[in-house]
């Protein structure tokens, strides 16, 4: 029995193994699908640039093949990286590459307090069913006035793959079972970050178009890339082939640009906040300001 005043747990949406699963079949070939994990890597490495900061140990969680590690090493930010990942197939990868990764849930990090400087995560958190639980956990493994730096999918990502199998589903069976993971907007993951106690908590996102030549190139990338649905057992039924090919023609008909490539759309959430410690800038309160805006754009104010 759960004790009075127990919260309640985390819906498991998600089934972690079958997840590590998926990994696990993408790792041998993943290079050869990573250009999202690529892109989002770099705009990563940028933004730890950017900071005036040096860092001793960082860690990258949910590091697939650990080429986010590997390119934050390449920064001259970092002194030491290490990687984690659910999928033993990615953790060989990683190594492989001469990475120090090793397997961990990301979900449920079992991370020695206050041990890093840095926390990296690209395209990996949208699979964890305790998000708020998770991010705490990840503030709680850094080290006073460390940085987190994160990015996954978030809302607006597969838009036209959503509506196209909704539709077609709808319309042959009656009903529409959910084909895609629900994934967390801007607003939600700034709140999230404030609520998992992070100092100068930010979030912005990143729109990327992906065209392909067909929509079922579309599928393969997101096999190759370990992104197949991983709901838990029993939430999900089948997908008729008849219904995937009527999907596909929808999306053929209304997504296609004059060329006859297709769109996919990508929304890529970025989420940035620092483990608290004595001294660090604090947000202004509001009305606190003493110049006002028509003063720096150097107009006049109209009262």
């Amino acid at each position: 029995m759960t004790p009075p005043g127990t919260p309640p747990s985390a819906p498991r949406l998600f089934d972690r193994a079958r997840l590590a699963r998926n990994r696990d079949r993408a790792a041998a070939t993943y290079a050869d699908y990573a250009f999202l994990k690529d892109r989002v890597s770099s705009d990563l490495c940028e933004r730890l640039q950017d900071t005036a900061h040096t860092f001793g140990c960082g860690l990258d969680l949910g590091c697939h093949d650990g080429r986010l590690a590997a390119a934050a090493l390449a920064t001259g930010r970092v002194a030491a990286m290490e990687a984690s990942d659910l999928s033993p197939g990615m953790v060989r990868q990683a190594a492989a590459a001469g990475v120090a990764a090793h397997a961990g849930d990301e979900e449920t990090p079992d991370l020695a307090e206050g041990r890093y400087d840095l926390v990296l995560s690209a395209l990996s958190l949208h699979w964890v069913n305790d998000l708020p639980g998770t991010l705490v956990r990840i503030r709680q493994a850094m080290k006073p006035d460390g940085l987190f730096l994160g990015a996954l999918f978030g809302a607006g990502t597969l838009g036209e793959l959503r509506e196209c199998l909704m539709e077609a589903e709808t319309a042959l069976t009656g009903g529409a079972a959910a084909r895609l993971s629900p994934l967390p907007g801007l607003r939600d993951m700034a709140a999230l970050m404030q609520r998992a106690g992070f100092a100068l908590p930010v979030a912005d996102r990143d729109s990327v178009i992906v065209r392909y030549r067909n929509p079922m190139r579309l599928l393969a990338d997101l096999k190759g890339m370990g992104e197949r649905t991983a709901f838990g057992h029993g939430q999900v039924q089948p997908l008729p082939r008849r219904v995937l090919m009527r999907a596909m023609e929808l999306y053929t008909e209304r997504f296609a640009d004059p060329d006859g490539r297709v769109r996919a759309s990508f929304e890529i959430v970025h989420v940035s906040g620092w483990a608290p410690a004595p001294g660090q800038p604090q947000p202004l309160k509001p009305g606190s300001a003493t110049v006002s805006l028509a003063d720096v754009i150097g107009k006049k104010d109209p009262s």
